[in-house]
């Protein structure tokens, strides 16, 4: 068996031995189970990379549909993309379950939520390790079915159910979009084997412009803007906080969020035949990332802050997807998976050491009680606020020089929203851990650092937070943009490129977004450790401040607009439709038909009454009849 096979196998096997035997499996197997699953699927994309020749590779393992000329098989693809998002997904993927061994210690579905975890990651592995549209599908649709599963995980609160729901039927929304590009590709190009597709396209006559591909991309788009949280299909991601810590650092850092972008590079060759597409992807990111950014600056639940930040820096991934600077924005999807994993997992550990409090509010000076959770948290803010030399610095001044070539005013949005960045993620450090304790007295006793299996990836993930950026590094740096040219290759029938900032507009647009952070991130100092103010209670909020608190009131817009015509409707139909056609009209039908069978019944039952007046009837028929004849 090749190991490309053994990397989705290995969690398909922890989850079929926590899934079915969890209320067997001793509980100090079940996170080892889980963990090593992970571990092996890590070690196994390990030695796929070391030894990668740099040609793509096909496994072929059966042959599943054949419908006249369409064959689709059941398939894996190895090449630069696949193996990089195997390395992330399986290397983030395997510190959470580590930590979870922590986390979840307590909660009585312990072995339950390992099936689940590795579920999930076997259906993330199947979604990018695909090489048709089809085998993506399935992973597509498995890891929206496990993070239904994985946020409502505690279904016992209606609240989580609600938020497990919404985040199902949201990305069946997007998902039916990337199910119709697909039908859409079989229809044009009698294939979805990528490398049939994109060989079609690339030794073809495609022009820029091409209406079919221009639908086939709209229609893709659709599906990557649910599944990776765009506008209008991004209000799932905050509300799915309701999981526990380790799903949110899982579905929001590695992997779910990240298969929109994924998807989009892989058929990067379709984009760039389709620049009004590439448009709306860029505008769409833009908007995403101010309009999420914004939101997050007056935030107090620790988790939503960070929620809001994914959907911010996905709005990022789109904008360099939107300029074709493909290559920069995978690289922001590394980066942002060690930074954003470990602010989860760092949250994860304040809200284990303040007994469930998630309101940052009620928390402040925690750095002395958790001084692992500080430090490292401390790195992964400066990270994600773009401030050199930390990871987050290099990739998303790649994506702002790219875009700034492209078009100056989507540049001056990033940069907005890049400054609203720096300003709420130090106002939640500030908050979280300096200045005086706001707890319970009770809570207070209880602070301590979390365990070593909590602690070890907060560690690990620091490292890569802050040396992530020299994977990168570039040319103006004396780098070699390494990570640039390993993907190279992807792009080679790329019919154009982004364009390119020369040294000295790179280097102006490094310090000018390197000082819009550190004044950001000054005014956050100011006002939360100088001043020492805190936020208002719930319900203080007034003008703007308010309608942001509220989020822009888009939940309260979709529930008018969607959700109280279909009930209302629903209601319609379950009093006047269902009440008239089905009881009057069916069930009267049937109320009848009993009532005449009732009466025939009489003629088999001896009731001697009833045949003297059957024959008094006929025989009264008969002569009448008679009569008729004689007298006409």
């Amino acid at each position: 068996m090749s190991l490309v096979t053994l990397i989705p196998l290995f969690p398909l096997i922890g989850f079929l031995i926590n899934g079915i035997g969890f209320r067997h499996v001793p509980k100090s197997l079940v996170g080892i189970i889980g963990s090593a699953a992970a571990l092996a699927s890590f070690a196994c994309a390990l030695s796929l990379f070391i030894g990668f020749s740099g040609q793509p590779e096909v496994t072929h393992l059966f042959d599943w549909i054949t419908v006249g000329k369409l064959n689709i098989s059941m398939s894996f693809q190895i090449d630069q993309l696949s193996l990089l998002m195997l390395l992330i997904i399986t290397g983030v993927g395997s510190l959470i379950h580590i930590y979870s061994v922590g986390y979840m210690h307590h909660d009585e579905g312990f072995g339950k939520f390992f099936a689940f975890l590795n579920l999930f990651l076997f259906f993330m592995l199947l979604l990018v390790l695909g090489s048709n549209f089809v085998v993506m599908f399935i992973g597509w649709e498995g890891v929206g079915l496990c993070s239904y599963l994985l946020i409502g995980f505690w279904n016992k609160n209606s609240n989580y159910g609600n938020a497990a729901r919404k985040a199902f039927i949201m990305n069946r929304i997007g998902d039916l979009g990337f199910l119709l590009g697909i039908f859409l590709i079989i229809n044009h190009f009698g294939s979805v084997e990528f490398a049939d597709v994109f060989g079609k396209i690339a030794e073809g006559d495609y022009e820029s412009g091409d209406k079919t591909l221009l639908y086939i991309t709209l229609l893709l788009f659709v599906g990557a803007m649910g599944k990776s949280a765009q506008i209008p299909l991004y209000t799932w991601l905050p509300d799915a906080m309701a999981g526990p810590t380790p799903v949110s650092a899982l579905i929001h850092a590695a992997t779910m969020v990240t298969a929109g972008i994924y998807m989009i590079i892989r058929a990067n060759i379709m984009y760039s035949l389709s620049p009004e597409t590439l448009e709306i992807v860029g505008w769409v990111g833009a908007a995403t990332a101010v309009l999420a950014a914004s939101i997050g600056l007056f935030q107090n639940d620790i988790k939503k802050v960070l929620a809001y930040s994914t959907v911010s820096q996905l709005g990022y991934m789109f904008m360099g997807l939107g300029v074709m600077a493909y290559s920069s924005s995978f690289f922001h999807v590394m980066t942002h998976a060690f930074f954003k994993a470990l602010l989860f997992l760092g949250a994860g550990s304040v809200i284990h050491a303040m007994s469930d409090e998630q309101d940052i509010r009620f928390m402040g000076g925690l750095r002395k009680k958790l001084p692992v959770t500080f430090i490292t948290f401390l790195i992964a803010t400066i990270a994600i606020s773009g401030i050199p030399p930390f990871a987050g610095f290099f990739s998303k001044d790649e994506i702002l020089a790219h875009v700034y070539e492209h078009n100056k005013l989507m540049w001056v949005v990033a940069l907005a929203g890049s400054v609203m960045t720096s300003f709420y993620m130090f106002r939640l450090l500030f908050l979280t851990f300096f200045g005086e304790f706001r707890g319970t007295h009770e809570q207070e006793h209880h602070l301590h650092e979390s365990p070593i299996t909590m602690t070890l990836p907060l560690m690990l993930l620091a490292v890569l937070s802050a040396i992530g950026g020299f994977f990168n590094l570039p040319h103006i740096f004396n780098g070699h943009a390494s990570l640039a040219e390993f993907m190279s290759p992807l792009f080679a029938h790329t019919h154009s490129t982004a364009h390119e900032a020369d040294a000295s507009t790179e280097i102006m647009l490094m310090v000018i977004s390197v000082a819009a952070a550190l004044i950001a991130a000054a005014f956050a100092y100011f006002l939360y450790i100088i001043k020492k103010s805190v936020p208002a209670a719930d319900g203080q909020e007034s003008g703007l401040k308010k309608v942001i608190y509220n989020k822009y009131y888009v939940d309260e817009l979709y529930d008018k607009i969607f959700v109280t015509p279909i009930t209302v409707l629903s209601n319609f139909f379950h009093s006047v439709i269902e009440f008239l056609v089905i009881d009057l009209i069916v069930e009267g039908i049937g109320k009848g038909v009993k009532i005449l069978s009732g009466e025939a019944r009489l003629l088999q039952n001896g009731t001697t009454g009833y045949y003297i007046f059957a024959m008094v009837i006929s025989i009264a028929v008969i002569l009448a009849w008679s009569l008729r004849a004689f007298l006409f």
